[in-house]
């Protein structure tokens, strides 16, 4: 996915693009209206705003677009924001004038400095010595705005080859020419990650085209994990970060600068401009030696990430602040912007969830069961055919309810809805949405782990069924489980992953045995399933013989949903916010790690917010699904070692740094996700 979600937004990418690729210049994109995008059009502009913007600004990052226009842009939504100099906003939007916005000090010292920045200190802008408009810093956060003749400013030199800087000295400003409400750090952080991400996605696109074409050893180098891993994180970073920029920039386009806002606009100063640096030294390592010549446009690219993220700032005060607002309780509202057909649907979910909660605990477990609110987007009975928008709606409604978790039993029911015998559903989905029976997943062998297709459980056909013989592991809650989902070979002779059969099998048959397994934790979850000629009837086979890997892969695909909400700490980990209020006061480092994993966190719940908005404006998700998976299983590692390094004798950290551990194993380890992403989303070739 790209920035914007919306068929709107992905016709407006693609026509900037097409504006691009023409080679059009600085009054090319004002007559396209380009320049005005953000602005209401009372003041010239085209009346959508930051969020589109940056949509358009990531397009024309992927062409590296020169020119005035990302320091035109920052500027007037600056004075868009602060009000007043009408005349100016004008000007900027239909081209006739241009600004420079200075971000940094020019002798390279910290951020912190702009707040200090007053008359006759030089400070780098963005933009061109002859712009009309200079942004400048004057001290205590705030800024003002002068006309070229208030300034001396100088061309200067930056790595980015194609993006024009000057340095520019000043004498004390009059008191009218300052701004009021000024947000200028926190709209260049969010538009400058804007451009990082079109950076990063030219990079990852060039490095994974090159990948399946450049050849070494007789093969495509994409086909070596090492190059195929490479590529499938860059994109992750890309996706996170996208992710980030995005949520900020709908947070600006609200109508105050408050805490929230702040927050989300931090997460994108963590990730942004950071994603189009990592990008960019990636795909120049893919290209290899072609990358680093001077000809190829990999350095170009390269440049322009690093002079985005000098310009951005130092991700560490962003990162700081994060934890700031963080451990002070604020937190970033992840709710999806419902179309106006939501309000009659609401309506009549919330008078079924005020009807549910009237119920004592028992009936209402019933209810849940009988009226189809587990699974609702189970066709009916089992479900309520239930559409995305009703989906969110019902998930919102019902957050108080406390609905069953039916463990795998969540993973089991969808695939003998659409693949079970009628007798099969009327028989095992009853029982299992009341819970009254609790299923395990007999998948996994001591030899197929993340290859289940390498599955050597036989099944040979008997009188009236079939015998299973074989050995499963890491079977969780196996030593309470009534019934077991479980694939076996049915006919060896035939393709990998041809000739596998699905089968329920009945865990108190005579031929079973489970063997707990003790985890590095402590706990048993995990077990050893012995299969010793179990007897299986032929009523007890979900989907055709031999066509097992089509039911499994619809179990996986629900494997990964229920994985990725679930597992880990939490996305928000407000515990990790918790831990840090209660302690003494941390040090910079520390902050900025803290910062950095809740950024991480943040992101990946925007990411979540993401697929959903995807679906419900019945677009495809595309890889974030799969990236949000990987990041969350990575995260949740990160933030158990973090939080037991600063309370190594609390016990629900000492705990949580060895549950995690298998977090990047079980449901597909994070090398077998990355093959995921780099295979599917970037079409990578598999291996041979």
């Amino acid at each position: 996915m790209s920035i914007g979600l919306s068929e709107e937004h992905r016709a407006l990418a693609a026509s900037v693009r097409g504006v691009a690729g023409r080679g059009a210049d600085h009054p090319a994109l004002a007559a396209q209206g380009l320049l005005g995008l953000h602005l209401p059009e009372h003041r010239g502009g085209q009346g959508y705003g930051l969020l589109e913007l940056c949509v358009a600004l990531e397009a024309l990052a992927e062409r590296r677009a020169d020119g005035p226009y990302l320091a035109s842009v920052l500027a007037s939504a600056v004075l868009a924001r602060s009000g007043g100099h009408d005349d100016i906003v004008a000007g900027l939007a239909n081209g006739s004038t241009t600004a420079a916005v200075a971000l940094r000090p020019a002798d390279g010292s910290a951020d912190s400095a702009l707040r200090l920045a007053d008359g006759g200190v030089s400070v780098l802008a963005l933009g061109a010595a002859d712009a009309d408009h200079f942004l400048v810093p004057v001290g205590d956060g705030t800024w003002a705005l002068l006309g070229r003749d208030a300034v001396t400013a100088t061309p200067a030199d930056g790595v980015d080859l194609d993006r024009a800087l000057c340095t520019v000295t000043w004498e004390r400003p009059p008191a009218e020419a300052v701004l009021r409400d000024a947000p200028v750090r926190e709209i260049a952080a969010v538009l400058l990650g804007a451009d990082a991400c079109g950076v990063a996605a030219w990079a990852v696109a060039t490095a994974a085209e090159y990948a399946k074409v450049r050849e070494q050893f007789g093969r495509p180098i994409g086909q070596f994990q090492a190059v195929k891993h490479r590529v499938a994180a860059a994109l992750v970073a890309l996706e996170q970060a996208r992710a980030a920029v995005w949520d900020a920039a709908r947070a600006l386009d609200g109508p105050a600068l408050d805490d929230e806002t702040r927050l989300a606009v931090a997460v994108a100063g963590v990730l942004g401009p950071d994603a189009g640096v990592r990008c960019a030294a990636d795909a120049i390592q893919v290209l290899g030696g072609i990358g680093y010549t001077f000809e190829h446009d990999a350095h170009r690219y390269y440049r322009r990430a690093l002079s985005d993220r000098m310009l951005a700032g130092d991700p560490g005060p962003w990162a700081e602040e994060v934890t700031g607002l963080a451990v002070a309780g604020v937190r970033r509202a992840m709710e999806p912007d419902l179309p106006e057909e939501a309000a009659a649907v609401r309506d009549a979910v919330r008078a079924e969830a005020e009807s549910l909660r009237a119920e004592e605990p028992e009936a209402r477990k019933a209810r849940f069961a009988r009226e189809g609110w587990i699974m609702p987007y189970l066709p009916k009975p089992w479900g309520r055919g239930a559409s995305p928008l009703e989906q969110v709606i019902i998930h919102q409604e019902f957050r108080d309810l406390k609905r069953p978790n039916l463990g795998i039993g969540a993973w089991a029911a969808p695939s003998i809805v659409a693949y079970g015998t009628p007798e099969q559903r009327e028989r095992f989905l009853p029982k299992t949405f009341a819970r009254e029976i609790v299923w395990c997943q007999l998948f996994s062998e001591p030899g197929a782990g993340s290859d289940l297709a390498g599955l050597t459980t036989r099944a040979v056909r008997v009188e009236g069924g079939w015998s299973l013989t074989g050995q499963k592991i890491w079977t969780s809650l196996a030593q309470y489980a009534h019934w077991g989902i479980c694939l076996a070979r049915t006919s060896p002779d035939r393709p990998k992953h041809d000739g596998i059969t699905y089968f329920l099998v009945d865990m108190s048959s005579p031929g079973v045995t489970v063997r707990p397994l003790k985890e590095i934790n402590g706990d048993e979850i995990f077990n050893e399933v012995f299969l010793d000629d179990v007897f299986v009837p032929d009523d007890l086979v979900v989907g055709e013989v031999d066509q097992g890997w089509r039911v499994a892969r619809d179990t996986l695909s629900h494997e990964r949903v229920a994985l990725g909400d679930s597992w880990g700490p939490g996305s928000q980990h407000t515990d990790m916010a918790g831990l840090i209020a209660r302690l003494p006061a941390l040090g910079q480092a520390r902050r900025e790690q803290a910062g950095r994993l809740w950024a991480e966190g943040q992101a990946i719940s925007a990411l979540g917010l993401r697929v959903t908005l995807s679906k419900l404006s019945g677009g495809d998700a595309g890889a974030a699904a799969s990236v949000r998976k990987l990041l969350g299983m990575r995260h949740s590692q990160a933030i158990s070692e973090f939080c037991w390094s600063l309370a190594p004798d609390d016990p629900y950290w000492s705990r949580m740094i060895l549950t995690t551990r298998a977090f990047t194993i079980g449901g597909g380890t994070t090398e077998v996700q990355l093959n995921i992403i780099a295979e599917r989303a970037l079409g990578l070739p598999r291996d041979p």
